[in-house]
This record gives structure tokens, C-alpha cells and sequence, in this order.
């Protein structure tokens, strides 16, 4: 039988994936500039573009020019991927450590129910494979999506063009 009270788990999950959405969100704030990201993710994605356009119509002189640039916009991406890993290496730990309490405190503990999908002790079976996974990882999953989607907007850090 189901619960007709939301469990506190579920809530101090959420609340909790909201907190570290929140703190990388604004990691990446810090640590990035989100307005030179955009200006060099749109120059490498025009550059993409135009020698895509010069290989397909076969412009060799133009794909040659192109190649110079190639080393630049190679050494733009490593910079934008770095600048990226620094947030994810600094989270890296806490959250692993967070997950390694959060595992063994919630352990086939109620956090959210799937209808359809769980039981009621939280653990979700995918249907027709038989995998099992714990309503913890889900509940976290989807409330964290959903505040780092939302944080990411609330500050610059995704361009919606």
C-alpha cells in the first residue's frame, strides 16, 4: 500500500539537490565567464560550419584556409573544456562523499514514488529488463536536473537563443 503523505525524505532530497545545484551553478559563475564561453562556443561552431560547407562543396582553397585556423579553435575547445573540468573537479569529492552517506542512510528507505515502476520501500524496477535502482538516485536525478537547468538560466550560464 502507498503512503498519502509525502515521506520527508522526499523533500529533504529535493531541498538538497537544489543546495549543491546552487553551489555549482554558482561555481561555474565564478570560476567561467559564461559571455566569453558563448563568444567561443559560436566561433567554433561557425568555424564547424564553414569548412563543413567547403568540404561538401569541395572548395579546396577555402578548406586549406580554414585548416590554418584549425590549431586556434583546437587550443579555444581545450580552454573551454578546462575551464568546465575545474568546477566538476572541485565537486568531484563532496558529492561523491555524499553520496557514499546518503547510500547508507537511505538505504531501501521510502524517498519518492514512481507510479507504475516502485515499490513501496523506493526501489524501482525498469520493466521488462529487471534492473533495479533505488528511488534515491531518481528522486536526486530529477530534482537536480531540474534546479540546474533552472540555476543555469537564472545565471547566464546556458545562452537560450
Amino acid at each position: 500500500m502507498l503512503p498519502t503523505t509525502i515521506p520527508f525524505s522526499t523533500i529533504f532530497i529535493f531541498l538538497l539537490a537544489a543546495a549543491v545545484s546552487l553551489l555549482t551553478s554558482l561555481l561555474n559563475r565564478l570560476l567561467t565567464n559564461p559571455e566569453k564561453s558563448k563568444t567561443s562556443r559560436k566561433e567554433v561552431s561557425e568555424w564547424n560550419a564553414e569548412l563543413r560547407k567547403a568540404q561538401k562543396s569541395k572548395d579546396k582553397k577555402r578548406v586549406e584556409k580554414l585548416m590554418k585556423k584549425q590549431q586556434y579553435i583546437l587550443q579555444l575547445q581545450s580552454k573551454m573544456m578546462w575551464k568546465s573540468m575545474k568546477v566538476m573537479l572541485i565537486t568531484f569529492l563532496p558529492l561523491i562523499l555524499m553520496w557514499q552517506f546518503l547510500g547508507g542512510f537511505y538505504h531501501n528507505t521510502l524517498i519518492a514514488i514512481f507510479p507504475g515502476v516502485s515499490n513501496n520501500i523506493g526501489v524501482i524496477t525498469i520493466p521488462l529488463i529487471g534492473m533495479q535502482f533505488s528511488s534515491l538516485i531518481w528522486w536526486y536525478l530529477l530534482s537536480s536536473f531540474f534546479f540546474s537547468t533552472a540555476f543555469s538560466h537564472l545565471f547566464g550560464l546556458v545562452s537560450v537563443e
